[in-house]
């Protein structure tokens, strides 16, 4: 089992200029808002709080990238398609989350997040299609995977993949129960060329 001991917020920045500059391999974690991408980071690092989840949907407009062990980045990137989001601030989220996406060198795999319990949207499609469109490493992970019945996960993750046309299904993920967070991490720790923390 992965075990986190030293892990922080780094670096807080909305440019290229602001991004760290060391070099270490980074994984990014995107979703619409409200996606538990917040509650999957601190699962994952073992933590409560550091990465926090902003009262008000669409609001967190920074990347927020969290030191891991001095070894590696996790990158939270702000959440998309919260409808009071203005188009200038939509546009504005698009042009600097893909910015990061595409010229960032020390990328190593992003993690698309989506709620097990709902279909997804032209914007979780929208991305999708972008990623395979760059060619751009990612896994697609369905959150809140303990909020269905059990017998229901499966049928829910052929929901998912059908509606995006994915070659495989999503890996379930619940931060509640931890579901599959080794498996993440191993994945974390392939793309990255690290065998542990």
């Amino acid at each position: 089992m992965i075990i986190i001991n030293n892990t922080d917020i780094a670096i807080t920045a909305v440019k290229p200029s602001g991004f760290p500059a060391d070099g270490l391999p980074e994984v990014a974690f995107v979703g619409k808002s409200n996606v538990g991408k917040s509650s999957l980071i601190n699962a994952m690092l073992g933590r409560k709080k550091l990465a926090r989840a902003s009262k008000q949907p669409g609001k967190t407009r920074t990347i927020n990238f969290f030191h891991v062990e001095k070894k590696i980045y996790f990158v939270d990137l702000p959440g998309y398609g919260y409808a009071r989001v203005s188009k200038s601030e939509s546009a504005t989220w698009g042009n600097m989350v893909e910015s990061y996406l595409k010229n960032r060198p020390p990328l190593r795999r992003i993690f698309l997040l989506l709620d097990i319990r709902h279909e997804p949207g032209a914007n979780d499609k929208m991305l999708y299609d972008w990623f395979l469109h760059y060619n751009l490493p990612f896994t697609l992970v369905a959150t809140k995977s303990d909020k269905i019945p059990r017998g229901a996960v499966q049928k829910h993750l052929a929901m998912i993949r059908r509606t995006l046309g994915a070659s495989e299904p999503p890996i379930p993920f619940s931060s509640e129960t931890r579901q599959n967070r080794e498996e993440l991490w191993g994945l974390i720790l392939d793309n990255c060329g690290i065998d542990m923390l």
